[in-house]
């Protein structure tokens, strides 16, 4: 059995329908499984890390949690990402100084705050109750206001929580917008607005750089009663966490 499983582990890496199968078994095998996946990891190249990830997440077992936090130094920024949110998923001890390293070595590299590796860490940080995001009372408000599994906040009030956002010292990084439909939550194409801000400006100008081309979103996004829109921003301190 041991030896099955070691070679499921090196089919993670193969072909999409090996690996995708190779996957499966493991998942279903489930603990008994984690050692070798565990043991296996570092043989692996990028896309058999990821799947890898898979499967801790599936399994749920904490004994992966060093194994995840140490891809966090990967060279493979997806796989950082990866190991980051499924380290907030498991809720796995010990992860929020580790997590916090990750953070500071992407600001270190310079990655765009807008980027998936460091929006990853973040939400992974915030779900581990290390980080919490400011979220000013208008805003609060008026997510209030919605059932409790909307995916954001009423398209109609977008322009309100743009300013309430900038007014209160918020950078908004992008937003996604959903259409409800009968209970069922669907994606919608956005406005096609692709900014870029220079994260080597003040704070005070990012600020208002994004207030302008939120508002510009807003301005052509969709409505109805059905559609949502969910903002990302940051605050100041997420540019410098502290050490």
């Amino acid at each position: 059995m041991t030896s099955h499983i070691e070679t499921l582990v090196q089919q993670l890496d193969g072909k999409a329908d090996e690996s995708y199968d190779a996957r499966a078994e493991l998942i279903w095998i489930g603990a008994d499984a984690l050692p070798a996946v565990i043991d296996g990891l570092l043989s692996l190249g990028g896309f058999g890390q990821l799947t890898a990830i898979e499967v801790f997440e599936e399994v749920g077992d904490p004994r992966c949690g060093p194994a995840l936090i140490g891809l966090l130094d990967s060279d493979n920024p997806t796989v950082r990402e990866w190991a980051a949110t499924a380290l907030a998923s498991l809720e796995i001890d010990g992860a929020v100084e580790p997590l916090r390293r990750a953070y500071r070595a992407c600001l270190e590299r310079a990655t765009p705050p807008d980027w998936t590796e460091p929006g990853g860490i973040r939400w992974a940080l915030t779900e581990l109750s290390a980080r919490t995001p400011v979220v000013p009372p208008l805003t609060a408000r008026l997510r209030a206001t919605v059932a409790d599994d909307a995916p954001g906040w009423p398209s109609a009030h977008f322009t309100e929580i743009i300013n309430d956002l900038a007014d209160h010292a918020q950078v908004i990084l992008y937003s996604r917008f959903w259409r409800v439909d009968a209970g069922r939550t669907y994606g919608i194409s956005d406005t096609g607005l692709d900014w870029e801000l220079d994260w080597t400006a003040p704070w005070e100008h990012l600020i208002e750089e994004s207030r302008t081309w939120s508002l510009l979103e807003a301005s052509e996004a969709p409505t109805g009663d059905n559609i949502f829109v969910a903002p990302t921003w940051i605050d100041r301190t997420d540019l410098h966490p502290e050490r």
